[in-house]
C-alpha cells in the first residue's frame, strides 16, 4: 500500500488543515507502518501559474513542434498524474481561503486534468480508489449560520474528486479555526472546541477507511 498526500496550506506551523490531515495519515500509518507516503506540497512550493495554459496549448501541437516550455509543462502534468497513479489511497488537505478554492489547489487540478489519464472525458486512472478530503474553515458556513453558502470551495472539490475523478471520497470539515485568533469569534469558543473534537473523531474514522484491512 502507498499513500499520496497533498497539502495546499501556505503555512507549516499552525496549519489546521495539516493537523487534521496528520490524524488521517496516522490512522493509515497504524496499518501500514513501513509503506511509502508520496508528498506533494503546493502551498509552500506552488506550481507555475502559467503551466496549465502552456500544457493546454501543447496538447494539439505535434511533439516535434512543441516549444521547450510546452514540453516542460506536459512533463510536469505527467509527473503529477504519476504521483496519483502510483498511490493506493489519497489524502488532500486543502484550507478555505477567502471563501473559495485555494489558488494552489485549483492550479494543481487544472494541470492534472490536461493529462489524458485524468481528463474529464476519460475514465480516470485513479477511479475507485479510497480518498479523504480534509478541509478547514476559519468561520462556520453550515445550514442556519449567518454565512451559510459562503463556502464556495468544498462543493467544487467534491465535484472534481468524487464526480470527475471518481474517487471513493470521504470528507472531514473543521470549522471555526479562527476562534482564539479573531477576538470577534471569542463567543464561539465552546462551540469551536466541540466542532474540533468532532472533526478529529471523523478524521480518525476516515483515516481507517483508507486501509482495506481497517475498513473491513
Amino acid at each position: 500500500m502507498s499513500l499520496f498526500r497533498l497539502d495546499a496550506s501556505i503555512r507549516t506551523e499552525g496549519s489546521h488543515s495539516r493537523q487534521i490531515a496528520d490524524i488521517v495519515q496516522q490512522e493509515w500509518r497504524n496499518a501500514h507502518p513501513a509503506d511509502p507516503v508520496i508528498n506533494r506540497e503546493i502551498g509552500i512550493d506552488p506550481l507555475p501559474s502559467n503551466a496549465w495554459a502552456t500544457a493546454v496549448l501543447a496538447r494539439p501541437t505535434p511533439e516535434e513542434d512543441r516549444s521547450p516550455e510546452q514540453r516542460e509543462a506536459v512533463a510536469l502534468a505527467a509527473t503529477l498524474t504519476e504521483e496519483l497513479a502510483a498511490a493506493d489511497a489519497l489524502l488532500f488537505a486543502v484550507p478555505l481561503y477567502n471563501f473559495g478554492v485555494s489558488q494552489h489547489f485549483k492550479t494543481w487540478v487544472d494541470l492534472v486534468v490536461t493529462d489524458p489519464r485524468m481528463s474529464a472525458a476519460s475514465d480516470p486512472v485513479i477511479a475507485g480508489r479510497p480518498a479523504v478530503l480534509a478541509t478547514v474553515h476559519g468561520g462556520a458556513y453550515g445550514p442556519g449560520t449567518p454565512r451559510e453558502g459562503w463556502d464556495h470551495a468544498t462543493g467544487w472539490m467534491r465535484r472534481i474528486l468524487q464526480d470527475v475523478w471518481k474517487l471513493d471520497l470521504r470528507v472531514v470539515e473543521s470549522e471555526f479555526t479562527l476562534v482564539g485568533v479573531n477576538p470577534q469569534l471569542d463567543q464561539f469558543k465552546e462551540l469551536a472546541a466541540q466542532m474540533r473534537t468532532e472533526a478529529e473523531q471523523l478524521a480518525r474514522a476516515h483515516g481507517r477507511s483508507l486501509s482495506p484491512k481497517l475498513a473491513a
